[in-house]
């Protein structure tokens, strides 16, 4: 079954471009959650004529994460967590720490856009990935510092 697709699909393609999937992939998936619709000749022609407006939407999504790129790379990112003698935390420091951190920065990015291989779990600084854009990856630096045990009452 021939698509076209509206929004951009990872194992697929960009928005407005022409793929062929599997009968129900296509049925069952794709057009339901209004991610493609099925390539007839009068979608076809539709097609030429939205081209160009789908080229000016992906120019601006580009734009906008290179700039949100800059934004992230510029940040500075300490994250103080309790840890043991031999600098290895007690928990550890994920995506969900880390998308956290980006919105009390006042930037909303979904955790699976950062991209961290595993949980952090000793003190140091890290490189993590966040992938903006299909072609635009930003790179955060994370600084994972000792936080102060607090201190226990004994009475």
């Amino acid at each position: 079954m021939k698509v076209i697709l509206i929004e951009n699909v990872p194992s697929l393609g960009k928005a407005g471009d022409l793929a062929q999937v599997a009968e129900g992939y296509g049925r069952n998936f794709l057009i339901p959650k209004k991610l493609a619709l099925e390539a007839t000749p009068n979608n076809l022609r539709h097609l030429e004529q939205q081209k160009e407006s789908f080229l000016q939407k992906a120019t601006k999504e580009k734009q906008k994460a290179t700039e949100l790129a800059a934004r992230i790379e510029q940040l500075p990112c300490t994250l103080a967590r309790p840890a043991g003698e031999s600098e290895k935390l007690f928990g550890s420091v994920t995506t969900l720490d880390l998308s956290k951190f980006l919105q009390e920065q006042g930037l909303s990015l979904d955790r699976r856009k950062i991209h961290l291989p595993n949980p952090i779990k000793t003190l140091g600084s890290y490189t993590v990935a966040l992938k903006l854009h299909p072609e635009v990856t930003a790179q955060l630096k994370v600084n994972v510092v000792a936080a102060s045990p607090p201190e226990k009452d004994r009475a």
